[in-house]
Formats: structure tokens, C-alpha cells, sequence
């Protein structure tokens, strides 16, 4: 198990270690929030984010005529306005996770992957 500190690295990661032979690897959100990444409503890019806590913390997916109490205490998160957000984050401060299932042989292998795409095991 492995922490990175962006998606981009982390995929980079797993596109350099199934290149290596390594491909069981996957790729999740860390958060403290039991709230799921959802691609459709938190791309900015596409002008699909519908609520700010659904950029910063990925809660989108959080229905806001049903859970308004929810949403209201996920807005006021310092990760979502940035006050009070100094060494403020989540597990090991790296909010990417990538899983490996390798056998010992491929194990300094995939360390030396990993670490080259600044992640944490």
C-alpha cells in the first residue's frame, strides 16, 4: 500500500508498474468522509461541479435535498475554504492510495516504482 500526493502520480505509478509485469494495482480516494469520488459531478473542467465540498473533499454524491445537515458540516471543513488548513490533512497526508498484490520476487521492484513517482509506502 502505497500514498501519493495527486491522482496523476499515483496513475503514473500503476501505468509504470503494470509496464514492469506488476498488474495488480489499483487506485483509490482516501478521505475522512464516508463519501465517494464521482467523476460526473466533480470535473470542473466540464463544468460538473455542482457544490465546492464536491471539489475539495469529493462528496459530491451527498443528495443535497435529503442530506442538507451533511453537506452544511462537510462545507465547514477546513480543507474546503482552507482556514486553520496548516498540516491539515488526510491519512498520511496523502489523499491517493494505490494497492499492489505482487510475489516477494517483484517487491523491490515495485518500491523503486513507487518511490520514483513520489509515493509512500
Amino acid at each position: 500500500m502505497a500514498y501519493f500526493p495527486s491522482s496523476t502520480k499515483a496513475q503514473k505509478a500503476i501505468n509504470s508498474l503494470k509496464s514492469a509485469g506488476i498488474n495488480e494495482a489499483q487506485l483509490d480516494r482516501v478521505g475522512r468522509f464516508g463519501s465517494r469520488y464521482n467523476d460526473q459531478y466533480n470535473n470542473p473542467i466540464a463544468n460538473q461541479a455542482n457544490t465546492i465540498t464536491g471539489l475539495s473533499i469529493y462528496s459530491s454524491d451527498i443528495n443535497p435535498l435529503v442530506k442538507t445537515d451533511t453537506r452544511a458540516l462537510l462545507g465547514a471543513d477546513p480543507s474546503v475554504g482552507g482556514v486553520g488548513l496548516n498540516d491539515y490533512g488526510v491519512a498520511g497526508n496523502e489523499g491517493f492510495l494505490v494497492t499492489v498484490v505482487t510475489t516477494e520476487d517483484n517487491i523491490s521492484k515495485a518500491r523503486k516504482i513507487i518511490e520514483a513517482n513520489d509515493g509512500q509506502i
